[in-house]
């Protein structure tokens, strides 16, 4: 039962939209136990084909079960965040942000690459990126610093749906001067009229302060 909780958590915390299939978590299983007739290298492979959906879910059910196993195509999956084909994107933002857990040396050896890519990668990416460098900050508070500039991109950048949830998952990863500095681009945003209120709401109950109102808001 504490194994299936722990994958609740990873599932929501990496954003994914559904549970792998039932077929595609017995693969993984098989994957993770060395059993599997087909080895790590092929799903990979299969994953870049035009067909790759059924590869990517298997997968995103691996990294639920043994992230670890993955550690050696973390370039790849990199690369291939903002891949034009959805599955591809997907995986690869679900996967990352679980190997940043369990390696988080290893996937900071991509750190430039991401932190590179973070301001023109479509949404799919820019959130598989942002959850990657919550995780590398909750691995370590060495990476707190590095990446406090990338976190006041992403909060200033997020649009209305992204804003909630990255604030409820960057900040408390964040401590000391790095929490304040990404505290105050959130705060800043709350008066924007473009920002619904119901979100506004939402943001400043969870930082605890009051929010103003506003006449020409909505």
């Amino acid at each position: 039962m504490a194994q299936r909780s722990e994958a609740d958590s990873e599932t929501a915390s990496t954003g994914a939209t559904q549970r792998p299939s039932a077929e595609a978590a017995s693969l993984a299983n098989a994957l993770a136990s060395g059993t599997s007739t087909t080895s790590l290298d092929q799903y990979v492979e299969q994953l870049l084909q035009p067909n790759g959906a059924a590869a990517a879910q298997v997968l995103e059910a691996l990294a639920l079960v043994k992230p670890e196993l993955l550690t050696p195509h973390i370039e790849l999956l990199v690369k291939h965040l903002d891949s034009s084909q959805i599955p591809v994107a997907q995986c690869c933002a679900f996967c990352l942000p679980a190997l940043a857990r369990v390696a988080p040396a290893k996937v900071a050896k991509q750190l430039k690459a991401m932190q590179a890519a973070l301001p023109d990668a479509p949404a799919i990416a820019k959130d598989g990126l942002v959850r990657t460098f919550v995780a590398l900050c909750v691995a370590s508070v060495t990476y707190q610093k590095r990446l406090i500039d990338s976190f006041e991109l992403a909060l200033r950048s997020a649009d209305a749906q992204q804003l909630p949830l990255w604030v409820e998952h960057i900040l408390p990863a964040l401590k000391g001067e790095p929490y304040a500095q990404a505290r105050s681009v959130v705060e800043q945003r709350l008066p924007d009229p473009q920002l619904p209120r119901e979100i506004a709401q939402r943001i400043a109950d969870f930082l605890g302060v009051k929010l103003r109102p506003l006449p020409d808001r909505k």
